[in-house]
């Protein structure tokens, strides 16, 4: 039988936005990795068990609080494929690494600063409470959760992203509704195509079966252009 092309389409797409996501740009004139933003996160207003959130130009990063400004989120990373040595696996993610664990699907479920885990961005807490009301566990047992999944795992953009590992520490469930929103919008893309296909077509057998002529190739040529434009 023949496969869907929809979740290979969505999960290449999501893997080269991914990229555009967690990748930092490197000041020029550096030819290493830029320190992380300076940035002051007051953590008084954290509480162990929190679920963080912090937006970024396409997507959301997640993270579990921890408490004393340790925050556990799953990052994809080359490293721990290579390595047991928990030195060096803390240390930053860099581009190179982070790229290589999208690639071969390798990632951790690390322990960072706020500072290091936010990167100089603005965090939400507990902003994804209202979608699961009733399915909130106890703010220890998310803490627990997400220390006893620590270390190296599995990555799938799909399956077991960021998202995925908050969603399970702190309400029981591992979902991501950012890929399952942006897999409906490639859905809906290819149905877009299919639509300008069908019109090339269309057209085509109309002129094959009436002539050349205004009538039949004006809409032909405007119709799938204004179609494309569209989707």
């Amino acid at each position: 039988t023949m496969k869907n092309p929809v979740p290979q389409a969505a999960s290449l797409l999501l893997e080269k936005l991914l990229l555009l996501v967690h990748v930092r740009p490197v000041p020029s004139g550096s030819s290493g990795e830029p320190p992380p933003a300076p940035a002051y996160y007051d953590t008084s207003c954290f509480k162990r068990g929190d679920l963080l959130e912090v937006p970024r130009t396409l997507f959301i990063h997640f993270g579990i609080y921890l408490g004393e400004n340790r925050v556990a989120h799953l990052m994809p990373d080359i490293l721990p494929a290579f390595t047991g040595d928990r030195r060096q696996i803390q240390q930053v993610v860099t581009n190179k690494r982070l790229i290589l664990g999208v690639i071969t699907k390798t990632a951790s479920i690390r322990v960072d600063t706020v500072e290091d885990f936010a990167y100089g961005g603005s965090i939400l807490v507990n902003h994804m409470d209202r979608l699961f009301q009733d399915q909130v566990l106890g703010s220890e047992e998310a803490a627990r959760r997400a220390e006893k999944l620590v270390g190296a795992t599995a990555y799938s953009l799909l399956w077991n992203n960021c998202e995925h590992f908050v969603t399970y520490c702190r309400y029981g469930s591992p979902v991501s509704f950012q890929t399952d929103k942006f897999c409906e919008t490639v859905k809906m893309i290819i149905r877009d195509q299919r639509s300008v296909l069908a019109s090339v077509l269309v057209g085509l057998a109309s002129i094959f079966c009436l002539g050349l002529a205004p009538s039949t190739t004006l809409p032909t040529i405007f119709i799938p252009f204004f179609l494309w434009m569209a989707g």
